[in-house]
């Protein structure tokens, strides 16, 4: 793994990558073990590695750390193996905290949890009405709230980010259960109002859907279905560098193309619960 510059040779017509320092809530799997079924990826025939999963997040913590972001830890909770998939516990966008209403009754004590820990870190937090799944379904870009649908997140959950945050929302419908959260079919690059830019899968997505990703985000990286498949799109990034799944070669080739830092890291114990790089990282925006 390196955090270093790489040598690439983006196009000149495209805007500078600019690195932003981030903040992030993450929860190191200490209990984390795949005991039910509640997406395509999990199976509980399949033996987990606690002390592997473990291992690969602490090396995702410290790429984080060595990048400089601000990097906060929730303690885990013993029977709620999920709770590592930090993204779902919430959704925060200056400094209010939009709580997570869990679709399964095996992560429902999740958002308590998670409401919990934002309320006693300083934030505003809004309790949800509608069944959500935090940042897994909502993805800021810009200004703007890209929404998924179709799985996990309601379409009135969506009406609650409107009123709350008073910005635009679009939804967006998710049709292949491989890929359930917004976050597993869709990354942002750079969120910079104005070069707002995206990386997603088309087949993830209603043909409605697709055309409005289109329309919006012409530029947009396509990554390939071998790639999504180790979900590659479950990245993180600050503006330049975009810490991803180290299986997805293609989409690092893309991303140097565009101009961005791709760093790899191994998270396939962690893929046997349904969740990457993206999954294990809520972004707190105060």
């Amino acid at each position: 793994m390196s955090i270093t510059h790489e040598d690439a040779e983006p196009r000149t017509d495209r805007p500078a990558r600019i690195p932003t320092r981030r903040s992030v809530l993450m929860c190191r799997p200490e209990h984390f073990v795949v005991v039910y079924r509640i997406n395509p990826w999990m199976d509980p025939a399949l033996p987990t590695d606690t002390s592997l999963a473990v291992q690969q997040w602490d090396v995702l913590y410290r790429t984080y750390v060595d990048l400089g972001y601000d990097v906060q830890l929730i303690e885990p909770i013993e029977g709620l193996p999920d709770m590592v998939y930090a993204a779902n516990g919430g959704f925060v966008v200056d400094n209010v905290a939009y709580g997570a209403s869990f679709t399964y009754p095996e992560r429902q004590p999740e958002g308590p949890a998670y409401m919990d820990w934002f309320r006693s870190h300083g934030f505003e937090v809004a309790e949800p009405r509608s069944v959500n799944e935090g940042e897994g379904d909502f993805l800021l870009v810009g200004d703007t709230i890209l929404a998924g649908t179709g799985f996990r997140s309601t379409d009135a959950s969506h009406g609650e980010l409107a009123e709350l945050y008073g910005r635009e929302v679009v939804s967006l419908r998710l049709i292949d259960p491989n890929f359930y959260h917004l976050d597993t079919a869709l990354s942002v690059l750079d969120g910079t109002p104005g070069q707002e830019h995206i990386a997603y899968l088309p087949s993830a997505f209603d043909d409605a859907s697709r055309a409005v990703i289109a329309e919006r985000f012409p530029d947009a990286i396509v990554v390939n279905d071998e790639d999504a498949a180790v979900l590659g799109l479950n990245s993180f990034s600050d503006g330049y560098n975009v810490v991803i799944a180290s299986s997805a070669v293609d989409f690092e080739r893309q991303l140097r193309e565009h101009g961005y830092n791709p760093i790899g890291v191994d998270l396939s114990e962690l893929l046997l619960g349904g969740g990457g790089v993206k999954c294990c990282t809520l972004e707190l925006r105060r």
